[in-house]
């Protein structure tokens, strides 16, 4: 067969053609389905060269008289014609045929209707033909007929190539199939019925392994497995045959040999047309690499669990040794008050003390659950620009007369809906941040602008929509990039003890997740830094502006209302009937929702307004003030509390709050103003 491509008759072997053919397994049934389902009496494989017409395979029905290894003299065949065309010729009926019924070959060989179809090799070589002639018409130039003809004629060179390929390529393929069987990873082939054609030693070892028998060649592959292992096999072959390549990982073997998980790269198998004759599959055992990252995954996540702890530590650390301060001063304080004969003017000193002491004490309760994001923002409605502006000159007055504040803002107003005092108190800590990084002299730039969307920050996925960008650059030292992902955590601070408490940037960034944003920092050692608070855009424009209380106003005192004290801690339960009783109030105490919902009966009758405490067992304070809202609409509600979760995510619900730690002032107050909106009718 090495001699396919040449025509001389000198080089060219026809015996090796003959033998190449009869190889062929499927020739005889190609020849027999051609006279059947063409109604032919002949048929023939032929190789044809420039000189010659030799018969491979013969199917004689019609007693035509020729035998594998017969010839006809070339010049007197159509086929000739067609090897110097290339194409296929087909008669239906000579006399009809315009281009042949004047030829002498119909005549000479005495048939009235003739197909005939070139075999090419894929490398282009012109074989022969596959013909069929008959000696009455037949009408043979049909899609279906060509099309037979046409596969066949593929089949046949294909298998022609293949052989060609193996006999010329014999230690090149003992070679490969000495490195295919020496792979360590499981190949098979599989043809359309998903049957096996071909495998390597591993993969039957494997099998082996993982079923506890071998598998041959011929056998349905997916029908070897257990059910629910087959439905899965088989639907990965019909993908690989239906032309896609691609790996999956999925579990096969039987419970009793442990169920290995494995990695199977599917590929379909081609000839040399592109077309898909089947598809194979290699596959490699991932157990042990799964248990590797499950193993690893694990630890991560101790390691996750123990950053988590170290940070508590840290955080605990930190809240402990800052409150013990402030306990030592409200202590020493209350241990002096208690002497007797102490002067008016130190009892003064010490009193405020306390009062500073509990102020600074919540300020850092404040900050704590800023981070957190667990503080109870009072959004509103407020222009950015405005505002920055107001906070521009305030900062300019902190900074000092050594560091230059600008302020860029642009005409556009750009409107958010934000806790304002928090979004204050976010520009001051960070401008105290960068005046303490310019060691008092340099320049401070605000620059407000209004932009299309959120940038991705510290990995975090980027958002759409418009967002207020408020930025504050400074021209100090800048921020060590070791130090520049920490400078968030509470406590953290790189400034001398005793000139931060590192709680002023956490309490930015927790305002800005809180309210739907984020904070961004850019920092180069020696040159500067800038913080960027974005903040979402809204389109409203806000509708009045904010009320503000009057520090030092007189609260009246109450004339006998009565107000249903719910709070299920005891100290502060006693502590809060004590402050109302003082004011003229009378009251009463319920240690949870239930009680006080046994205590206001159907309709609330002798009580004047509801004090409850947000966070207690069972039903929270919110859920009570639901209740009261719905079955005693005219009985007025407020709630306290220091921390809610509920509270910092949604507010308080529409209903009036009252933060801890509260001074009895602001209690009072609250009280007087409550009661007082109930007696005129207005909303409670």
């Amino acid at each position: 067969m090495s001699t396919l491509g040449r025509d001389t008759p000198a080089a060219h072997d026809f015996q090796a053609d003959i033998l190449a053919i009869e190889s062929i397994a499927a020739v005889p049934t190609i020849l027999d389905v051609v006279c059947r389902t063409t109604g032919m009496g002949f048929a023939a494989v032929a190789r044809v060269t420039e000189d010659r017409w030799v018969a491979c395979q013969v199917k004689d029905d019609i007693a035509f008289g020729l035998q594998p290894g017969g010839e006809l003299k070339v010049a007197t065949t159509i086929c000739r014609e067609i090897r110097q065309s290339g194409t296929a010729v087909v008669i239906n009926n000579v006399a009809e045929d315009v281009r042949y019924c004047n030829h002498p070959t119909p005549s000479l060989y005495g048939f009235q209707s003739y197909i005939s179809m070139p075999i090419v090799l894929p490398d282009g070589t012109f074989f022969g033909t596959l013909c069929a002639i008959a000696p009455k018409p037949a009408q043979l130039d049909r899609p279906d007929v060509v099309g037979m003809f046409k596969m066949f004629a593929d089949l046949i060179a294909f298998h022609l190539d293949a052989n060609q390929r193996v006999a010329s390529s014999s230690a090149a393929l003992r070679l490969y199939e000495n490195i295919v069987q020496s792979d360590a990873a499981p190949i098979c082939v599989f043809d359309h019925e998903c049957r096996l054609i071909a495998f390597n030693k591993a993969h039957n070892d494997e099998f082996f392994r993982v079923n506890g028998f071998y598998t041959k060649i011929g056998d349905v592959f997916p029908d070897l497995s257990i059910s629910e292992q087959a439905a899965v096999m088989r639907a990965n072959m019909a993908r690989a045959l239906a032309g896609e390549t691609y790996k999956v990982e999925a579990v096969f073997g039987r419970p009793e040999f442990g169920q290995p998980c494995w990695e199977i790269t599917y590929t379909p198998l081609r000839d040399g047309t592109g077309a898909i004759i089947g598809a194979f599959h290699q596959t490699h055992d991932i157990s042990a690499r799964l248990i590797a990252e499950a193993e690893l995954q694990d630890a991560q996540e101790a390691l996750r669990q123990s950053q988590k702890l170290e940070a508590v530590g840290q955080l605990t650390g930190g809240v402990a040794h800052d409150f013990n301060n402030l306990l030592t001063i409200i202590r020493s304080s209350v241990d002096f008050l208690r002497r007797p004969g102490l002067p008016e003017e130190r009892r003064a000193r010490y009193m405020d003390a306390v009062s500073d002491t509990v102020d600074r004490a919540a300020k850092l309760t404040s900050q704590l659950l800023a981070f957190a994001r667990r503080q109870t923002l009072k959004p509103e409605v407020f222009e950015v620009g405005a505002h920055l502006r107001a906070v521009a000159d305030m900062i300019d007055t902190v900074t000092g007369a050594r560091i230059r504040v600008v302020t860029e803002v642009p005409d556009t107003p750009c409107f958010v809906k934000a806790d304002l005092s928090q979004f204050e108190t976010a520009l001051v800590n960070m401008a105290v941040n960068a005046r303490d990084a310019m060691d008092g002299e340099g320049t401070l730039t605000l620059h407000l602008a209004c932009i299309s969307g959120l940038p991705a920050i510290r990995g975090h996925a980027s958002a759409s929509g418009p967002f207020a960008a408020v930025a504050l650059t400074d021209t100090g030292s800048g921020i060590a990039p070791d130090e520049l992902g920490r400078i968030f955590e509470p406590f953290f601070t790189t400034k001398e003890v005793g000139k931060g408490t590192g709680l002023g940037l956490s309490q930015v960034f927790g305002f800005a997740k809180q309210s739907g944003g984020d904070v961004a920092v850019e920092s180069t050692v020696g040159q500067g830094t800038t913080f960027t608070l974005y903040l979402p855009e809204i389109e409203t424009k806000p509708s009045r502006e904010p009320a503000t209380e009057h520090e030092g106003e007189v609260f009246p005192t109450a004339s006998g209302q009565c107000v249903l004290v719910v709070e299920d801690n005891v100290e502060v339960g006693r502590f809060a009937t004590q402050i109302l009783e003082d004011f003229g109030y009378r009251t009463t105490w319920a240690a949870n929702a239930e009680e006080a919902l046994e205590k206001l009966g159907s309709d609330g009758s002798g009580f004047d307004l509801v004090f409850s405490d947000v966070v207690m067992a069972g039903m929270d304070g919110i859920e009570l003030a639901r209740v009261l809202q719905s079955n005693m609409p005219a009985l007025p509600v407020l709630l306290t509390s220091g921390y809610s979760h509920v509270l910092a995510q949604d507010g308080a619900h529409g209903f009036e709050l009252l933060h801890k730690p509260y001074s009895a002032d602001q209690l009072g107050r609250i009280l007087s103003q409550i009661i007082a909106r109930r007696s005129t009718g207005g909303a409670g």
